[in-house]
């Protein structure tokens, strides 16, 4: 039980207790808009991605750039005082950014991802953000003693991010991403694979959107 709970901790943990890997990159210019902090690079991304979703209008979300993200490129958190402090109404978040992607002999830093694809990668991180806003404390709790406990749970939590994504209208965006993480020479198959076992399928992205499609009409 004890480690459940201490890995239940780190996954929200402050950025100011977690390890050198996960430090945040220093001295980034910062914008401003609507509550959310977001580095400079990738504020146009980022502000068209969060147009797609209204309902985050107000609520706190930094955008922190990381030097490197154990096996993820972003990573959408609670912040852990206001998980467990405030109401969910009041409650923050970050979302955590790798600020260069290594593809073996190319650095790629993450502004130069192309630009559908890394609007679909932010609107994932949101689809989260979406998810979790909605749930109380103990509910976040629960969730994530099943996302650390389950494979079968952490693949919910990820269809259930891109599904909030797609239902925004940000299908094409989420298809260009995984299409981009599948296709682009350098990413580690160990990190494919997981995109594959784990996240929804270009095939279940075209089905969803057919179907939201359908259902508009």
């Amino acid at each position: 039980m004890l480690t459940i709970i201490l890995k239940l901790l780190l996954i929200f943990l402050p950025s100011s207790l977690q390890s050198d890997a996960d430090s945040p990159v220093l001295d980034q210019d910062k914008f401003e808009v609507d509550n959310k902090t977001i580095p400079w690079e990738i504020k146009d991304v980022v502000v068209e991605a969060l147009a797609y979703f209204p309902e985050l209008a107000g609520v706190r979300i930094d955008f922190e750039f990381r030097d490197r993200i154990k096996g993820a490129v972003m990573q959408a958190q609670p912040r852990v005082l206001t998980l467990l402090v405030t109401g969910k109404e009041n409650r923050e978040y970050r979302i955590k950014i790798t600020r260069e992607l290594d593809l073996g002999d190319t650095i790629l830093p993450i502004e130069k991802v192309p630009h559908d694809a890394l609007v679909g990668w932010i609107g994932h991180e949101l689809g989260h953000i979406m998810d979790y806003k909605e749930r109380s404390t103990a509910n976040m709790m629960h969730f994530g003693m099943r996302y650390i406990m389950s494979n079968k749970r952490l693949t919910e939590a990820e269809i259930a991010a891109d599904t909030y994504a797609i239902s925004c209208g940000m299908g094409h965006q989420i298809m260009t991403v995984k299409n981009f993480i599948l296709n682009q020479e350098g990413f580690s198959e160990e990190y494919r694979s997981k995109i594959r076992d784990l996240y929804m399928s270009p095939g279940q992205i075209l089905s969803l959107q057919e179907e939201l499609e359908n259902s508009d009409g």
